[in-house]
Formats: structure tokens, C-alpha cells, sequence
């Protein structure tokens, strides 16, 4: 895993050292909203479901284009990966967000397509993220006193359990304007799918478990 990010680290590096900015050269920025499922094989816990919810992204990125239908691009975002969680039998009432956010590296290639003005991109590469922070967001109910009480309180982190390096696919699609000469502006469809689960197998029964985005951002960038 040291390997994966150190070799991300120093691509994003390379496209990062100044004064060899060139007309193939571009830099951006991109924000947008984010849906995540979190994918749990739920064993013996029936009376837990879970289910997708919406977030937030933005990122900052550096563009090489080899060619004029090939390119090569690293960002930095933080986007939040969020799940709800409920349940039902005697604990119904329970029913709340996790927020999880996010820091991640995706390096991938473009391959573009169209005109000078209007053009149509795929990007297809990895990523490598950390899990930076999360919070629960709504209720929790208390069958013992039968009372529904609201939370909003940050996840504590647990070394033993919790895996909070990540690494997976990272793929878009989506259409480029170029408004202007150096100025151009995107909208892109895009899905990160992780390999590692968020929980570290520590118990006799194994419980793996991942997240999948898909997100619509929209962003310019000037180009050198």
C-alpha cells in the first residue's frame, strides 16, 4: 500500500514542478455533489440497514495532454463519502447520517474527443484518499426508556477497527467548453469504486465493508 501512494505522490509531484508550463499545460478547479452506497454483507445484524446519501466535493487538479486526444491528470479533493444507517425491530427510530469525509489523490488519463470549442472527455484511472473525519447526524432511539433523542456528534476513530486508507478505481464522463482562448470550463459524471473495506478484519467473523461514489461535478480551468 506505501507503494501505491508514493507512486501517486510523485506523478502528482512531476505534473507539479513550475516553469515547464506549456501550451499542453492546465490547471483547474471543481466542485460538486457526491452520492456514496456503503456495502455491507450484514451476517447475523437483520435489524441493520443501510442505505445511500448525498455529500459534497472539491478539488484542485494539474492537466499534462501528450496529444490533443490524450492527457493526464492528478487532483487533490476532499469530498464526503455519506451513508444512512437505520434500524428497526425494538430499536426502531434509530435513523441517521454518517458524514465521512475524505482526502484522496486520483491520478487518471483523459481521452478527449470533438471540436476545438466543444469537446468530450472519458478519464479512467486510481486513487488513493484517507479517511480524514466523520460525524452522525440525526436520531437514535432508547427502548429501554422509549425515547427518540437527536445525535450530532463526530466518530471516534478506533486504530484496531477502523481502516481509514483507501485505494480504488477512479473513472468520469463528461463535455468541455472553451469559452475563451486560455479559459474553459467542464460538467462531469464521476464514480470512485474503493478495494479496501473501511473496517479492519479483526473479529472471527469477517466484516467487509465499502464504499462506492458516483458524483456530478462542474469546474473550469485555465490552460497555458
Amino acid at each position: 500500500m506505501k507503494k501505491l501512494y508514493l507512486f501517486v505522490l510523485a506523478i502528482c509531484a512531476m505534473m507539479l514542478i513550475p516553469g515547464q508550463a506549456q501550451a499542453q499545460w492546465r490547471i483547474g478547479a471543481s466542485g460538486g455533489a457526491t452520492h456514496n452506497w456503503y456495502s455491507i454483507a450484514p451476517h447475523y445484524q437483520t435489524d441493520f440497514h443501510y442505505g445511500g446519501a448525498w455529500g459534497w466535493s472539491a478539488a484542485v487538479f494539474t492537466q499534462y495532454n501528450f496529444f490533443d486526444w490524450l492527457g493526464l491528470r492528478a487532483e487533490v479533493e476532499a469530498s464526503e463519502r455519506n451513508y444512512r444507517f437505520r434500524r428497526s425491530g425494538i430499536y426502531a427510530g434509530t435513523n441517521y447520517i454518517v458524514h465521512n469525509t475524505y482526502v484522496q489523490v486520483p491520478v487518471m488519463a483523459q481521452f478527449s474527443f470533438g471540436g476545438q470549442k466543444v469537446r468530450g472527455f472519458v478519464h479512467a484511472g486510481v486513487y488513493a484518499g484517507y479517511w480524514a473525519a466523520g460525524k452522525y447526524k440525526g436520531t437514535i432511539y432508547d427502548p429501554m426508556n422509549e425515547k427518540t433523542s437527536p445525535v450530532n456528534e463526530p466518530y471516534i476513530f478506533q486504530s484496531k477497527k477502523d481502516q481509514r486508507a483507501d485505494f480504488g478505481l477512479a473513472g468520469g464522463l463528461g463535455i468541455e467548453y472553451r469559452f475563451l482562448e486560455h479559459w474553459a470550463m467542464h460538467v462531469e459524471g464521476r464514480c470512485y469504486y474503493s478495494f479496501i473495506s473501511t473496517t479492519k478484519q479483526y473479529m472471527a467473523v469477517k466484516d467487509y465493508r465499502y464504499n462506492t461514489t458516483i458524483g456530478v461535478n462542474a469546474g473550469f480551468a485555465y490552460i497555458f
